[in-house]
């Protein structure tokens, strides 16, 4: 697989849990990374790789809800899977709280585990997309001049152009350019589009 593909980082302590994770990972098509310390994790993880981390309760060293709260200082947004043994399920209840997606309580069924993880790594999937849709309008709405951040405002605000033009003390013909500008820059195909996205992305421009 390649080395971008949507990857199951495990982190336990354990190497006939790791040997375990590998096999299931890989018998099902994800790829998998295994680290027997949250500080082998940290030094390898490439920041913004997709992916999610299945990560043990209890390491030696920095312990499951320690490295994610590392992650979380960070800024590092991958999600996280929690194995617990029984008596670590409050700790697991917790780290949900602490913004864990999910936990696995061991031993475990496997066709539950790899649901898990599955639906760990179409979260991270669905984050990133969403990421890219911000980035995609920010550089967008940044290509506005401050004349056509005007224009938009009041093209949102449901002005015909007349009105615009008045409001701004500059031309119809002039109204209509810039407003042609707006459409085009913010790939909207009409006025209703382009207050969807504006109302998507929680901005007034």
């Amino acid at each position: 697989m390649s080395e971008l593909a949507p990857t199951a980082y495990v982190v336990d302590d354990d190497e006939a849990i790791r040997a375990l994770w590998r096999w299931l990972m890989e018998s099902n098509g994800i790829a998998v990374h295994t680290f027997a310390s949250a500080a082998a994790f940290i030094e390898a993880y490439r920041r913004g790789a997709p992916g999610c981390l299945v990560l043990d309760v209890r390491l030696p060293g920095m312990s499951g809800p320690e490295l994610q709260d590392y992650l979380r200082r960070e800024a590092i947004g991958i999600p996280i899977v929690f194995v617990s043994a029984h008596g670590d399920v409050p700790t697991a209840v917790n780290a949900l709280k602490g913004g864990a997606v999910d936990f696995i309580q061991k031993p475990f069924d496997y066709r539950e585990a790899l649901a898990i993880v599955r639906r760990a790594l179409e979260r991270d999937a669905q984050a990133r997309e969403q990421r890219a849709k911000q980035a995609q309008f920010a550089e967008r709405l940044a290509a506005l001049t401050a004349r056509e951040r005007e224009v938009m405002r009041l093209v949102i605000e449901g002005k015909p152009n007349k009105v615009i033009a008045e409001a701004l003390d500059i031309s119809v013909r002039t109204v209509e350019f810039h407003r042609a500008n707006v459409m085009e820059k913010m790939g909207a195909a009409s006025v209703a589009t382009l207050v969807q996205l504006i109302a998507l992305h929680d901005v007034w421009a």
